[in-house]
């Protein structure tokens, strides 16, 4: 949708999906505008603020719900828990994970909900969420971990496993350059805001950026 409203203003947009941490280091390199990022510090439990440095800006986004996602006729998932969820699926054959790619922030929270298990479906790795819904609707897999938001576009069954904050990191000579700012006056603008909260993200209550 952001990127969507940018193209429409006459601005041209590539983008990439190659994980947070891939994101963060092309950030790094000044290879790109903007990196979306969701990485938590195990330290401190919160998201992304300590990816912030004199070199890299920290631009607030927004909050997304994290969880397994399955067919909704699927009585292996349908109404239980995550990791009741994740035993089942650990214990029937032909049960079939889709993955997430290494480095993303999901594969983070799947590495972490797996432990040492690595059910059938393991090596299959996809580079967004969308790809994730898709492969369990048209039944290439059974389930994955993707965002709410994309279980609700795809009628899929959706386990709740965390809540995470989605923000955007900014190589600091790069904040004034004009598609950048036209992002981050998307992001404060109060009707994109809205449309953002109809889909179903969690909007922070200070939006300065």
């Amino acid at each position: 949708m952001l990127i969507g409203k940018l193209i429409r203003q006459g601005i041209r947009v590539k983008s990439l999906y190659v994980g947070s941490m891939g994101g963060l280091a092309a950030a790094k390199r000044e290879e790109c505008d903007i990196a979306g990022v969701h990485l938590m510090d195990p330290a401190t439990g919160e998201y992304n603020r300590s990816l912030a440095t004199d070199t890299l800006s920290l631009v607030p986004g927004y909050g997304r719900m994290q969880g397994i996602v399955h067919r909704r006729d699927d009585w292996r998932f349908e109404g239980k828990r995550p990791h009741e969820a994740v035993m089942v699926a650990l214990r029937e054959a032909d049960c079939v994970m889709v993955n997430r790619n290494a480095g993303s922030g999901t594969r983070i929270v799947i590495d972490k909900l797996l432990g040492k298990h690595r059910p059938a479906g393991h090596g299959t790795q996809t580079k967004s969420h969308n790809a994730v819904a898709a492969a369990v609707s048209q039944r290439r897999a059974d389930w994955g971990v993707a965002i709410d938001t994309v279980a609700k576009q795809y009628g899929l069954g959706f386990i709740p496993l965390q809540e995470e904050q989605y923000d955007f990191i900014v190589p600091t000579p790069r904040l004034q350059r004009p598609a950048v700012c036209a992002f981050r006056a998307l992001l404060e603008n109060a009707q994109t805001r809205e449309e953002l909260a109809v889909l179903g993200f969690r909007m922070l209550h200070d939006a300065t950026i």
